[in-house]
């Protein structure tokens, strides 16, 4: 790995002092130390010390002090006040956000800022990177590796209530719609899986210092569970399957208002309900997306995508791109470190106008039990229009959900 260039100096020679003591006075630097007790700096200065290796130790001290002269340059130098003389900060103090706000992500740009590149000892869980970073791996400090198993879309469990529900699902195509009625209940359960994997990466960055793009499969499984119609023997009404492949690169780059875009990417998805005949239904699309963020608090993530051409003999649903769309835009906001909030809306653009929009509200469970972080959520979520399920492809419905999630393991 290529290291960033080392500050001179009395700088690079505090560095060295530091990285040659910190075995033998590990205790009595986490107490006399001038390093942050806490926050991405602190982490990184525990990472340090505990290192065993000398020369990895050496190089991790170097690149903190490092990060700290370019932190107390012109940026954050005191300025003086108009009316009285006096100096005062440059910048806001962090207080004034809150203990409980997200934090700030590290700027990998700047050779100071790469701490975590030595460490690499919480990867894609590691704080210090933005919400697009850790969930995409996009930076080395970001990574955690391939083959390892990572939540895509939210596990989940919970309860659902809708104002219509589809008894009798139709589609266009010769012998597909259902030939009786079925007596589902409006009330019933949702569960959902989804898991993916990193297959390869560094595929097109290879040599860059910190960027990675990569090359991912997942799968996702959305069931609506009969719980509550014990008089149908509680059946699964809907069942949907979608295995997908995507390719992502960090297209990083700087956008006006403070915005960064992150990622650029293309992909294949099938979705399917696994139905026999007059219940089957179908599709495969190749899509682009991208994504941008603002700080850590705001994301936006965006595909738009082409639907693959089936004959007329095996197409379940050749309407389906004027029902379900043929794009989508999301729009996160991390409220602060226990609640986020997004919006996905769904348009067929074209003549129609037809689409969906879906509004979800999560909230961390348990991050209070034991001082560790909880990945356990509770999930909120309204849903309207076409599209909930693939076999309800057609037919508009409004739908409200409690449950409980799973994200970011």
């Amino acid at each position: 790995m290529t290291r960033p260039p080392r500050p001179a100096g009395p700088v690079r020679l505090g560095a060295l002092a530091i990285a040659l003591c910190a075995p033998a006075g590990a205790a009595f630097a986490q107490q006399q130390s001038p390093a942050p007790a806490s926050g991405a700096a602190g982490a990184a200065w525990q990472r340090c010390t505990a290192m065993a290796s000398g020369e990895a130790r050496l190089a991790c001290f170097d690149q903190w002090a490092g990060q700290q002269a370019w932190r107390q340059g012109p940026a954050t130098a005191a300025a003086p006040a108009p009316a009285t003389g006096k100096s005062q900060p440059a910048t806001a103090s962090a207080a004034q956000a809150g203990d409980n706000a997200p934090p700030t992500p590290v700027d990998t740009t700047l050779p100071a800022t790469r701490v975590i590149d030595v460490a690499q000892v919480e990867g894609c869980r590691d704080e210090q990177y933005s919400t697009l970073s850790r969930f995409w791996e996009l930076e080395s400090g970001s990574d955690c590796g391939t083959f390892r198993f990572r939540g895509y879309r939210p596990i989940s469990i919970s309860v659902v209530a809708s104002d219509t529900v589809n008894r009798r699902p139709s589609s266009p195509a010769a012998d597909h719609t259902a030939a009786t009625a079925v007596d589902y209940r409006t009330t019933e359960t949702r569960i959902q899986l989804s898991v993916r994997t990193k297959l390869a990466q560094g595929l097109l960055t290879q040599g860059h210092p910190t960027l990675k793009d990569s090359l991912w499969v997942g799968y996702t499984q959305q069931s609506y569970w009969q719980l509550f119609s014990p008089d149908i023997s509680r059946p699964f009404r809907a069942t949907d399957h979608e295995p997908e492949v995507m390719y992502v690169y960090p297209t990083d780059a700087k956008l006006p208002f403070g915005w960064r875009w992150r990622y650029s990417g293309i992909g294949l998805v099938h979705q399917s309900n696994g139905q026999n005949l007059p219940l089957s239904r179908s599709w495969n699309r190749a899509y682009l997306m991208t994504g941008m963020e603002l700080d850590n608090r705001w994301t936006v993530n965006a595909r738009v995508w082409k639907r693959l051409k089936e004959s007329a003999g095996d197409d379940d649903n050749p309407d389906i791109v004027e029902y379900m769309g043929r794009g989508e835009v999301q729009v996160g906001w991390n409220y602060d470190r226990d609640n986020n909030l997004s919006l996905t809306a769904r348009n067929s653009f074209g003549s129609t106008q037809r689409g969906s929009v879906r509004l979800e509200w999560m909230r961390a469970v348990g991050n209070d039990l034991g001082g560790a972080k909880s990945n356990l959520r509770f999930h909120t979520s309204l849903f309207s229009g076409y599209g909930d399920t693939i076999t309800d492809y057609n037919r508009k419905r409004t739908v409200f959900s409690v449950g409980l999630s799973l994200v970011d393991f």
